[in-house]
C-alpha cells in the first residue's frame, strides 16, 4: 500500500468518526426533551411497582395465616371425628344408651313443670300380676291418684348404623332393622305388664324416644308402627309429645291445688260466720244489760234525789254544811240495737252506711 492510499485511508476513517460523532450528540439531545416530558410517568410506574410489592407482602401474610387457620380447622375436624366415633360407640353400649334416655327424659319432666316425689317417682321397684319384679324409669301421678307408667329403653343401633351408611341400599337395610328393634322393643315392653305393678295405673304404658329422628326414621320402613304400640297397650311419645302430655298434667295437678285451696277458702268462711253469729248475740246480750243498767240508774238517780238530796238540803239552809252536796246527773244516752242491715251490693261492699255511722256517732 502506498502513501496516498494510506493518507486516503485515515481521511476517510476521521470523516466517518466525526460523522458518527455528530449523529450520536444529535441524537442525545432530540432525546432530551423527551425523557423530560415522560418523568411522571416514571414516578407513576414507580408508585405502582410499590404498591405491588406491599400488595405481594400483604398477600404472603394472608396466605400464611390462611394456612395456619387451615391447620387449625384440621385439627378440630380431626378431633370431632375422633369425639363422634367415641360417641357412637358409647351410644352402641345398652346401658350408656339407657342412661342418656334417661337423661332427657328427666330433662322433659323438668320442662314440663312437674315436682318431683309429689308429681312424679323415678325408678321406683314394683311386682306385677304375674309376680316378676319391674322397675320402669318414670311413674307420673295423676290429679285423680291414677298413674301413668313411662319406660325410656329405646334400642337405635340400626339407626346409627343408616345415619353412618355411604349407601342408599346399606342405609335402607339398615333402617329397615332399626324399625324391626323398635318393634320387638314393644313386645319386650307389653310383656312386662307395667299397669298390674302400679295401682290405680293407666291401663297403657308411654314408651319414651328421646329424640323425634328415631321415631320418623322407623316409621319410613315401617308405617303402622304406632298402631301396632297401640294395639300392644304402648304409646311411643317423642320428647315434644311427652311434654304436651305431661303439661297436661301439671295443669290438671294446678286445678286440683286451686280446687283445694277454694274447699279451705270456703270452711274458712263457715268458721268466720259461725263465730260472727257468736259475737252478734254477745253484743246483744251486752247492749241489752247495759240499757237495763242505765235504766236502774237513772232510777236510783231520781231515788237519791226525792229522798236523799231533800234532807242534804237542810243543812245547807241551817249553815251546817261546807259545801252543797253535788247532785248526779241522770245518763240520757241509749245503747244501739242491732239490727240487720241491707244485702250488700256490688258498688257497696260492706253494705249501705247512715250519717250517724260515718260521723262515728250512735243513735
Amino acid at each position: 500500500m502506498d502513501a496516498a492510499s494510506l493518507l486516503t485511508g485515515l481521511l476517510l476513517g476521521a470523516l466517518l468518526a466525526t460523522a458518527v460523532t455528530l449523529g450520536v450528540v444529535t441524537l442525545l439531545s432530540r432525546r432530551r426533551p423527551e425523557d423530560a416530558g415522560l418523568e411522571p410517568v416514571h414516578e407513576s410506574l414507580d408508585h405502582l411497582h410499590r404498591l405491588l410489592a406491599g400488595m405481594e407482602r400483604a398477600r404472603a401474610t394472608a396466605h400464611g395465616e390462611l394456612r395456619e387457620q387451615m391447620g387449625t380447622v384440621g385439627q378440630t375436624s380431626a378431633q370431632l371425628k375422633h369425639e363422634t366415633a367415641a360417641l357412637v360407640t358409647a351410644l352402641r353400649t345398652p346401658h350408656v344408651r339407657g342412661r342418656w334416655g334417661e337423661v332427657q327424659l328427666r330433662r322433659v319432666v323438668e320442662v314440663a313443670g312437674l315436682v318431683e316425689h309429689c308429681d312424679f317417682v323415678e325408678q321406683p321397684g314394683g311386682t306385677n300380676d304375674q309376680g316378676a319384679g319391674v322397675r320402669p324409669d318414670l311413674v307420673v301421678t295423676l290429679s285423680d291418684g291414677r298413674q301413668v307408667i313411662v319406660d325410656a329403653k329405646v334400642p337405635f343401633t340400626g339407626y346409627i348404623e343408616a345415619v353412618q351408611a355411604t349407601e342408599e341400599s346399606v342405609r335402607v337395610q339398615r333402617v329397615t332393622v332399626h324399625a324391626r328393634q323398635l318393634r320387638a322393643h314393644i313386645d319386650a315392653l307389653a310383656a312386662r305388664r307395667y299397669p298390674t305393678a302400679f295401682r290405680p295405673a293407666a291401663p297403657f304404658t308411654v314408651l319414651f324416644v328421646p329424640s323425634d329422628g328415631f321415631l320418623i326414621t322407623a316409621l319410613e320402613a315401617e308405617p303402622g308402627l304406632l298402631e301396632y304400640g297401640f294395639s300392644r297397650d304402648v304409646v311411643l311419645a317423642t320428647p315434644s309429645t311427652l311434654l304436651a302430655l305431661l303439661r297436661t298434667v301439671a295443669y290438671s295437678w294446678r286445678q286440683e291445688r286451686l280446687a283445694r285451696d277454694a274447699d279451705q277458702v270456703l270452711e274458712v268462711g263457715r268458721l268466720l260466720h259461725a263465730r260472727l253469729t257468736t259475737l252478734s248475740g254477745h253484743l246483744t246480750r251486752l247492749g241489752s244489760a247495759l240499757g237495763t243498767t242505765m235504766t236502774r240508774f237513772n232510777e236510783t238517780v231520781g231515788s237519791y234525789e226525792r229522798s236523799v238530796l231533800t234532807a242534804a238540803r237542810r243543812f245547807d239552809d241551817l249553815g251546817i254544811a261546807g259545801t252543797a252536796v253535788p247532785e248526779p246527773a241522770p245518763v240520757q244516752a241509749t245503747v244501739r240495737a242491732l239490727r240487720p242491715s241491707e244485702p250488700a251490693g256490688f258498688d257497696e261492699p260492706f253494705g249501705p252506711l247512715e250519717e250517724a255511722d260515718r260521723d262515728g256517732t250512735s243513735g
